[in-house]
């Protein structure tokens, strides 16, 4: 199988593994996968931070109103028409 089958099976497992969900022996085989593909180091690095980030602004203040409109209204246009904000 080539790289991007591997790697296609490893992404479904970084989830539980970040959770410490996983088997140990399926643990040491995505850690081994980490060590030789950068693509999937960065994907599991910003999963990572991703998660980081919420747990710390799970415990702040939400964003003044106004901001917060804003913000959903912009999303939901970009939703809406399959693009991206600013575009």
């Amino acid at each position: 199988m080539g790289k991007r089958g591997h790697c296609k099976e490893h992404l479904r497992q970084f989830s539980d593994y970040i959770d410490g969900e996983l088997a140990p022996d399926i643990c040491a085989q995505l850690e081994a996968h980490l060590q030789e593909c950068r693509d999937c180091q960065v994907v599991m690095n910003t999963l990572q931070k991703t998660i980081d980030l919420y747990q710390v602004a799970e415990g702040e203040e939400t964003l003044p109103e106004g901001v917060r409109s804003r913000l959903f209204a912009r999303l939901q246009i970009a939703q809406s028409t399959g693009k991206k904000p600013g575009e």
